[in-house]
């Protein structure tokens, strides 16, 4: 499987150089991956990870240097070309054909046909081969896409990989949308992967699961390389180090707040399928966190609250009785902000420009007798691109343009302009860089300490326990539980959520 090359070296990367205009976006960045092996690849939003993993798998060509595939000169002219000679990228926002079946998906491209007709019955035997391969066996090839949760989607999609006899598998941000349990059985997934020779690069924000897959790592910063090695030999403030070029005071500050008046009433509160019968208070000042497993229902209450959802019953009412949950436009004039956890289906207007998106719910705030002002536009993008560290040529730049981390700042910056008493934040750190969420939860602190009320989603529990006041749990769509982030531990929290017993 090595053919000629560097035994065990799968795929070589040599001083690769890539420009988008004035942008230099990696200069002279090498590195190997190889085989049975998960190499991560870490770095800050904007450090030219996007860029490299788009070069690998034949998005973009290298302005100048190389690679090497099993020793051969690889220079794809296109992903279909990477993925014919076992390059396969795993996108964070998933490319799948919705309305197709998963055997449809599988062979997309690449077809099982005769005198141009599609074989379907040897389309689902190939299909369900790979799937069971990959411990997934109950996974009917005729069930539409659609119909999937996302992490059985991750799953087509490496399905696919291997259907097309990868030998490279570059995984972008996997667990970005996924629970602690789909996380798990990922991970697993992987592992069989990589004890089968596979060589796979991984690119993630978590420190924690890189270190739990990965064995050896390349760092990137400002385009270049920064350092890596072996992931044994770095502890986790190296990394730091190398990532932002300076030492993390904390990875997760805290800012002084408290606790103070009830803001938000909630009542008996119920959606189209979640919550169910809901009662909460929110107070200013305070900072709770929504935990369960995918699907539990924290989404859904988030949607009904900001008016995206319908309310089949009860009642969101903020201090003084103005209601909530009638309309998006409803809930912002009120001076409610959702950070949605669709970034690309409705979080933002991908080809509108940076200053649209981020002044879109506070227009009000850059216009004069009735008329938009693009200038304070701007001038509102440049000060919030600068306070969170959006990388972006200017304000004018298509949102579509950024990486993914910095399209989520934009998202965040909007309630920011917005100026939301209360902010709706569903995985609000997702795609985001270690440096850009220890600066993330001081503003979500400082958001607090200045009144406002924070109700915050998240997967990923450190994040939960150390930032927020309060954790409500979550179990098919009812909140099951809620007490003190104090008084929470992460065993307690999964055992909650999934309904295990003490």
């Amino acid at each position: 499987m090595n053919g000629p090359g560097e035994p065990g070296v799968l795929l070589r990367v040599q001083d690769v150089t890539k420009s988008f205009g004035a942008t230099q976006a990696l200069r002279g960045v090498s590195f190997d991956v190889r085989r049975g092996e998960v190499h991560a690849l870490l770095g800050e939003n904007g450090a030219g990870k996007s860029t490299l993993l788009k070069v690998l798998a034949g998005v973009h060509a290298p302005d100048a240097g190389g690679m090497e595939l099993l020793g051969q000169p690889y220079r794809p002219r296109g992903p279909a070309a990477a993925r014919r000679v076992g390059v396969a990228m795993i996108h964070q926002e998933l490319c799948l054909a919705p309305h197709l079946t998963v055997a449809e998906n599988l062979h997309l491209g690449a077809e099982r046909a005769r005198w141009g007709v599609v074989r379907a019955g040897e389309q689902r035997r190939a299909a369900r081969a790979v799937l069971a391969r990959l411990g997934h066996g109950e996974l009917d090839p005729d069930t539409r896409v659609e119909t999937l949760p996302l992490a059985l989607r991750q799953v087509v999609e490496i399905a696919r990989a291997v259907a097309h006899a990868a030998r490279v598998l570059i995984l972008d941000e996997p667990t970005s949308s996924l629970g602690e349990a789909d996380a798990a059985r990922l991970f697993a997934l992987l592992a069989e992967l990589r004890s089968g020779g596979l060589g796979i690069v991984y690119v993630s924000h978590f420190l924690d699961e890189v270190r739990r897959i990965g064995d050896r790592c390349t760092v990137l910063r400002d385009g270049a390389v920064a350092g890596g090695g072996r992931l044994d030999d770095c502890d986790d403030d190296a990394l730091v180090r190398l990532m932002v070029g300076r030492p993390l005071a904390a990875m997760f500050p805290r800012v002084p707040h408290g606790a103070g008046a009830p803001l938000v009433e909630i009542a008996g509160l119920g959606g189209r399928r979640a919550p169910l019968d809901l009662d909460l208070t929110l107070y200013a000042g305070e900072i709770l966190g929504l935990a369960g497993l995918v699907g539990a229902g924290r989404s859904e209450t988030l949607r009904c609250l900001f008016g995206l959802d319908p309310v089949r019953a009860g009642s969101a009412r903020l201090a003084g009785g103005r209601p909530l949950a009638r309309s998006p436009r409803a809930s912002i004039a009120a001076g409610v902000g959702l950070l949605s956890e669709d970034r690309a289906g409705e979080g933002l207007a991908l080809d509108l420009p940076v200053a649209a998106n981020l002044t879109l719910s506070g227009l009000g705030r850059c216009a004069r007798g009735g008329f938009l002002l693009p200038r304070a536009e701007r001038a509102a993008a440049a000060g919030h691109g600068a306070s969170l560290r959006i990388a972006m040529r200017s304000p004018d730049q298509p949102v579509r343009e950024l990486s993914g981390g910095n399209q989520q700042k934009v998202a965040f910056a909007r309630l920011l302009h917005q100026d939301a008493r209360v902010l709706l934040l569903d995985e609000p750190t997702r795609g985001i860089d270690v440096a850009t969420k220890a600066e993330l939860y001081a503003k979500i602190g400082a958001l607090a300490a200045a009144g406002r009320t924070v109700v915050l989603v998240s997967s990923y529990l450190p994040e939960l326990l150390h930032v927020c006041d309060r954790i409500a749990v979550f179990r098919r769509g009812r909140m099951v539980e809620v007490r003190a982030a104090a008084d929470w531990n992460e065993e307690d929290l999964v055992r909650v959520a999934a309904g295990g017993q003490r």
